[in-house]
């Protein structure tokens, strides 16, 4: 069988569709994943709570102590954050207004691709929510994703699937950031002198959104959509970095094949281990060790060759040029600064 009739026959493929096991299983680390970021959300960094005292430990045996009591602590931290969300109704609303944002900004990336993949004929999970516990995963949450089951037939494919997910949940989380910086309170002067522990950097569309509005960003104080956006600016720059199989990876290969992603992946890893030396020495920064972790592990991440190797077209570099200006748009190489 030649390729080309590879090619046909995989177009007029079936594509699996996901059993009512596997959607009672997606569905559940979804609401699993709605619980721990509604509980994120009112908690440090992002909310309103913030973390409970503990003993200042001065001995050695004391800090013994300290750790091996951590556990019931963080459960009784857990419980009270519950109970206070469910005898305040605006901090209740506040946690929702966190993880229905977040949630709907990852689901829109996540329908992306899939969305691609379906259209494509390429066998794809529903997404993998994942849940993580508040405070540990600081949204709650260490997002989502699909697993491909099956080849993808051609680079033109790749790359509709790559920058699919991207592209929508970019576009899902303007109307998110816009309310977030509307609606900015600004900080008052006891405010501005107690400060805080983490600073967020503000990407450039953050910084666009209160220019327009007026807001100057310094002195305002976040909110939930403007958290559950600034977290969404985060993940969307993550995965269009190119490398391996993250979003911007698939991109970079559909356009200039796999040469060029392989040297990018390592170019990308070395900026990024770069800045995460430069972040934690001059700037408090120590976020991007672990993206600079991420991009390591996405280095030894072979990306499989399509079938059909025919050029991208004129229409899709052009998205490819606009999917770069989403990342200048999302990308901030300090995004957490520690006073």
């Amino acid at each position: 069988m030649t390729e080309q009739e590879s090619i046909d026959l995989y177009s007029h493929r079936t594509v699996i569709r996901p059993s009512i096991g596997a959607w009672l299983r997606h569905i559940g680390l979804l609401l699993i994943t709605f619980c721990t970021a509604t509980i994120a959300g009112v908690l440090f960094p992002f909310g309103r709570i913030d973390t409970f005292p503990t003993d200042d430990p001065r001995t050695a045996t004391e800090f013994v102590d300290l750790i091996f009591s951590l556990p019931v602590r963080y459960s009784l931290m857990i419980g009270e954050a519950i109970r206070l969300m469910f005898s305040d109704s605006e901090l209740l609303r506040y946690g929702l207004s966190f993880s229905l944002s977040l949630l709907f900004i990852l689901i829109c990336h996540e329908m992306g691709h899939y969305v691609a993949c379906r259209r494509y004929k390429v066998d794809a999970t529903l997404p993998f929510f994942i849940p993580t516990p508040p405070m540990v995963g600081p949204a709650g949450t260490f997002g989502a994703f699909i697993k491909i089951l099956s080849p993808i037939p051609s680079r033109k494919a790749v790359f509709d699937i790559g920058v699919a997910g991207p592209i929508a949940g970019f576009i899902a989380l303007i109307p998110i950031a816009v309310i977030g910086v509307a609606t900015m309170e600004s900080a008052t002067p006891d405010q501005i002198a107690g400060g805080s522990v983490l600073t967020f950097s503000d990407p450039l569309l953050m910084r666009a959104i209160a220019y327009a509005f007026g807001v100057d960003l310094q002195y305002g104080i976040g909110n939930a959509f403007y958290f559950a956006a600034w977290v969404g600016l985060l993940v969307t720059a993550l995965n269009l970095i190119p490398s391996g199989q993250l979003d911007g990876g698939h991109a970079i290969f559909a356009v200039f094949g796999e040469r060029v992603h392989r040297y990018t992946g390592r170019i990308a890893f070395v900026v990024m281990a770069s800045l995460s030396v430069l972040g934690a020495v001059y700037f408090s920064s120590p976020s991007g060790f672990l993206i600079a972790l991420i991009l390591a592990i996405m280095m030894r991440v072979r990306h499989p060759e399509p079938w059909d190797q025919t050029p991208l077209d004129t229409g899709r570099r052009v998205v490819a040029v606009v999917t770069l200006l989403i990342f200048a748009l999302c990308f901030t190489p300090f995004p957490v600064k520690i006073n």
